[in-house]
């Protein structure tokens, strides 16, 4: 059998090896290019860099421009530490701005819960987070941001289910909020994910939508009552006083009567006293005397006066003090 001739590279005409050596430097340029490109990166001033190396943790890095090794042997994760980051729960913002727009598809899924009094509450809220240690966010816990929304949802249903739908719609929303972030941060330590709660809001609470005219009845009859109530309490507050100030005045009138009364016995106690008293030492001047007042005080209170003498020896056996006081007028 004849031998097939022998091929080598040197038998290559001279344009396929001038084709042949830049086609090589091109794939090499290219093979650079992509190198360098997947080697530099640029962290943002919010973020933080965190660098795995086939899998395992190597570095964290700040920001600005940052080298790492290509081809995949080591990733960069970027994380927004100084950012502040929300989740919302029972609706979604679609834009964001002076006039915000929600999405109208429904998440009730989320946001129906069971009260203490076996109500039905429609919750609505945000809770509004940062992220302090990418180390931890990345590592100790698996999908970080997910597994938060779980958390958040299983911290607002045990709060809500321990409260009447009252409170929660009412005058508990402050509490209940402020309840729940301490609880969601006391799971995120123990937890060890990295994430700091900066605050959770009630966004909306209502009653379910089927019931909400009847609950709107029941609101309205409960505000006619606070009305009644508080009206009563002002009547209250306005004749209460009042009638006592009355009562105090009536009092006062009664014990200064008294006073007078008590002053007045004094008065005449020691009046009497005196008299006595001058009486014993001159009893008959005193008894004239008392007679003399005792008759200026009653005569010019009669009608008709005649004075009789007793003996009938005077001149004028009657005297009519009526006529004499004519004669003299």
């Amino acid at each position: 059998m004849a031998k097939k001739p022998e091929f080598s590279m040197g038998d290559l005409p001279p344009e396929i090896k001038l084709f042949r050596q830049h086609f090589l430097k091109v794939l090499l340029v290219i093979f650079v290019l992509i190198g360098l490109w997947s080697s530099v990166y640029t962290i943002a001033p919010e973020e933080e860099g965190v660098v795995v190396t086939l899998g395992k943790y190597n570095r964290t890095v700040q920001p600005g421009l940052n080298f790492i090794l290509p081809f995949g042997i080591e990733t960069l994760y970027k994380i927004p530490v100084q950012r502040q980051l929300k989740q919302e729960f029972g609706f979604r913002t679609v834009q964001s701005g002076q006039r915000t727009t929600y999405s109208k598809a429904p998440f009730v899924d989320e946001s129906m819960m069971l009260t203490g009094d076996l109500n039905i509450a429609d919750v609505e809220w945000v809770v509004q987070y940062r992220i302090v240690d990418s180390y931890r966010y990345l590592f100790r816990v698996r999908n970080a941001d997910e597994t938060l929304r779980v958390m958040s949802e299983s911290v607002m249903r045990k709060i809500v289910g321990d409260r009447t739908v009252n409170e929660v719609l009412t005058v508990g929303r402050q509490e209940v909020a402020t309840r729940a972030e301490m609880l969601l941060q006391a799971m995120c330590d123990e937890y060890e994910n990295g994430i700091r709660i900066d605050q959770i809001v009630l966004q909306d609470v209502n009653p379910p939508d089927p019931v909400k005219p009847s609950f709107n009845e029941v609101n309205q009859a409960q505000q006619q009552r606070e009305t009644l109530i508080n009206q009563a309490e002002a009547e209250y507050n306005r004749e209460v006083p009042r009638a006592r100030g009355e009562a105090l005045e009536m009092i006062q009138l009664a014990e200064a009567y008294a006073l007078n009364r008590v002053n007045d016995a004094f008065g005449d106690a020691a009046r009497f006293t005196s008299v006595f008293e001058e009486y014993v030492m001159a009893p008959e001047v005193t008894r004239q005397r008392l007679y003399l007042e005792t008759m200026e005080r009653i005569l010019p209170r009669m009608g008709s006066k005649i004075i009789v003498d007793e003996k009938g020896n005077n001149v004028l056996p009657l005297l009519n003090l009526d006529q004499n006081r004519r004669g003299g007028n």
